[in-house]
C-alpha cells in the first residue's frame, strides 16, 4: 500500500471516512501503519523526527509545538525541516496569518478550530466549543479564515456533531473530527486513549479499544517477581549452575593452578 498524498486525501472528501491516529512511540507508528491507518501524526522534535521514515507507506503528519514559535518565519523554518524529515503534512495551531505564510510556500497545513487546549482559557476551559449559535458561527468563521489562508485540512476538536457536519459541507478543506462526530471527513484519536494507556481522566469523546495500562501493570508485577527470584537464587547460590558455566579441561586447569601457585 502506498501512502495517501495530500491530493489523495482531498479527493476522499465526501467519499469515505479517513482514519487518523496520533502516536508517541515507534512501535505505535509501526503498528498503526501495519493495521492500514490512513494518517499517522506525532509532535515534531528530536526524539520523533525519524518516525516518518519508519512508516513510508502511511501519510505522516508532524505537529509544530504550540508556543514554540514567536513568528511565522520561525514556524515556517521548522515546518520545512519537518517536511525534509519525511512529513507529508504539518499541524499548526497558530493563527490564519501564520498558516498563510506556510501554505504560500507549499507546506500542506492542518489548522485547528474548536477547543484548542493551549488557548482554552478563551472559551472558559477544557470544554466543548460551538454549543451556542454565536459560538458555532465563530467556529465556522475560523474555518473559513483558515480555508482562505490555504489550509488543506481543519482539525475540529469537541465541536457539536451537527455543527461540525454543517461546516464540513460548506468548506473545501478536509475536516478532522476529534470528538466532533462522524460528519467530518476524518476521525482522529490519540493512541494513548485508543489503547487504554491513560490511568487518569479519559476524555468523553475517546473510545478505548484495549487496556494496555492493565497489561503494563501486569508486566511490572512480573518484573518484580522475576527480580525477587533472581535475588533469592543469588543468595542461595542456586544460580549460576553448571549449565550456565564455561568449562575448562582438567589438564589445563591443573597447569593453570600450578602456574599461579
Amino acid at each position: 500500500m502506498q501512502s495517501l498524498t495530500v491530493k489523495h486525501l482531498q479527493e476522499l472528501k465526501g467519499v469515505r471516512q479517513i482514519a487518523f491516529v496520533q502516536v508517541a512511540r515507534e512501535e505505535e507508528a509501526k503498528a498503526a501503519s501495519n493495521a492500514g491507518m490512513d494518517m499517522i501524526g506525532t509532535g515534531y522534535n528530536e526524539t520523533t523526527k525519524h518516525f516518518a521514515s519508519l512508516v513510508p507507506n502511511t501519510h505522516f503528519q508532524f505537529g509544530l509545538a504550540w508556543g514554540k514559535h514567536a513568528c511565522a518565519e520561525a514556524a515556517l523554518a521548522e515546518a520545512m525541516q519537518a517536511m525534509e524529515d519525511g512529513a507529508q503534512s504539518i499541524y499548526c495551531g497558530m493563527s490564519a496569518q501564520v498558516v498563510e505564510v506556510l501554505a504560500r510556500e507549499g507546506v500542506p497545513v492542518i489548522a485547528h478550530v474548536g477547543l484548542v487546549p493551549p488557548k482554552a482559557t478563551w472559551v472558559g476551559g477544557m470544554k466543548a466549543v460551538g454549543r451556542t449559535a454565536e459560538q458555532a458561527t465563530q467556529v465556522y468563521n475560523a474555518c473559513k479564515a483558515f480555508e482562505s489562508a490555504g489550509a488543506f485540512a481543519l482539525e475540529m476538536e469537541v465541536v457539536p456533531a451537527k455543527v461540525a457536519q454543517a461546516i464540513t459541507q460548506r468548506v473545501s478543506p478536509i475536516t478532522i473530527s476529534l470528538g466532533s462526530g462522524t460528519g467530518c471527513d476524518a476521525t482522529y484519536l490519540f493512541s494513548a486513549d485508543l489503547l487504554g494507556e491513560n490511568r487518569g481522566h479519559i476524555p468523553r469523546h475517546a473510545k478505548v479499544y484495549r487496556n494496555l495500562a492493565a497489561i503494563r501493570d501486569q508486566m511490572q508485577q512480573e518484573r518484580i517477581a522475576a527480580y525477587k527470584e533472581f535475588i533469592d537464587d543469588t543468595q542461595r547460590q542456586a544460580y549460576p549452575t553448571k549449565e550456565h558455566d564455561v568449562s575448562i579441561d582438567s589438564v589445563e586447569l591443573d597447569q593453570f593452578l600450578s602456574n599461579i601457585d
